[in-house]
């Protein structure tokens, strides 16, 4: 029994200034009991803040630097209920920001735009992650800083949300550059559009829209203004219990301030969830462009509809 209380004894320190210490600079070591002063240390510079295992209700204003947010063990780190500036877990307005490995859930505020993160300045990669139960996952964009958002292997659950005067979203964003959505699950939506997009240029690939279990939804993709790109390898199942039933991707059903010509969508699958509305179409067109289409294949819908 000696040795084994011994190894107790040693690893309680280690384990007791963890606890104290959540929060550590990667390239420093330094460690800090909440993750606002862990940000502030880093200052303009780059650092990647590692953050312990645990269920955090905290939140930080990203004001410069590139930072990466990194849960030591990815799914381990939980940050839920409390924001800043009545907007989101992290606000983010560096230079860079990067979240992986972090769940976030049950995120609301009065204006219905409570969400998990805020990119506010500079370009954004989020993996391994997850946003659940809120009313929007991640949302922003529109400073010139923000050219490109980037999100991979991440979840979106019970996201989204029209009891206020605008709805909210799984993912919203608006930018003067590209959104890159791949390898990623949306599922259960309450509200809104599961992807809502704003931007010149997109690319979403080998996700999984599942709609079967989703409540006043609306579209599965939103490219609100128009916009590029390519959009292939996806599965889109619709639910029964929409909002609104008549698309699952919809182009310029706002305006028409990206050019579309070239978008590309190409071998997805798409199918029906028993009880949807019948005959919606796969891809509904405001834009007057050329949108090449190949290689989908669908259940219980049409391919395409000009409106």
């Amino acid at each position: 029994m000696r040795p084994l209380i011994l190894l107790l004894a040693l690893a309680t320190p280690a384990a007791a200034q963890q606890a104290r210490a959540p929060f550590t600079i990667a390239e420093t070591g330094q460690g800090f009991a909440t993750l606002d002063e862990a940000v502030t240390a880093v200052r303009d510079n780059t650092a990647t803040i590692l953050i312990a295992p645990g269920t955090y209700r905290q939140c930080t204003v990203q004001q410069g630097g590139v930072i990466t947010f990194k849960a030591v063990q990815p799914g381990t780190v939980i940050f839920e209920n409390q924001v800043c500036e009545d907007k989101a877990a992290l606000v983010l307005r560096g230079r860079g920001s990067a979240v992986d490995g972090i769940i976030f859930r049950g995120y609301a505020v009065s204006d219905g735009n409570g969400a998990g993160i805020r990119i506010e300045m500079g370009d954004l990669l989020v993996t391994n992650s997850m946003f659940l139960d809120s009313q929007e996952g991640i949302l922003g964009g529109g400073h010139e800083t923000v050219r490109n958002i980037t999100i991979d292997r991440t979840t979106f659950s019970g996201l989204g949300q029209c009891e206020t005067e605008n709805c909210s979203h799984s993912i919203y964003l608006g930018l003067q550059g590209k959104v890159v959505v791949r390898n990623s699950r949306f599922e259960r939506g309450t509200g809104g559009h599961y992807v809502k997009i704003r931007a010149p240029q997109v690319e979403i690939e080998d996700n999984s829209f599942d709609d079967s279990q989703g409540k006043g939804t609306n579209y599965m993709i939103d490219l609100s203004e128009g916009g590029a790109g390519l959009i292939t390898r996806n599965t889109f199942v619709q639910g029964p219990n929409k909002e609104n039933s008549s698309g699952l991707i919809v182009v310029a059903a706002e305006a028409r301030t990206y050019g579309s010509n070239g978008l590309t969508i190409t071998d997805n699958v798409a199918s029906m969830a028993p009880g949807a509305p019948g005959n919606p179409a796969f891809v509904a067109d405001l834009s007057r462009s050329q949108i090449q289409l190949s290689g989908n294949r669908l259940t219980g819908m049409r391919e395409f509809e000009r409106r």
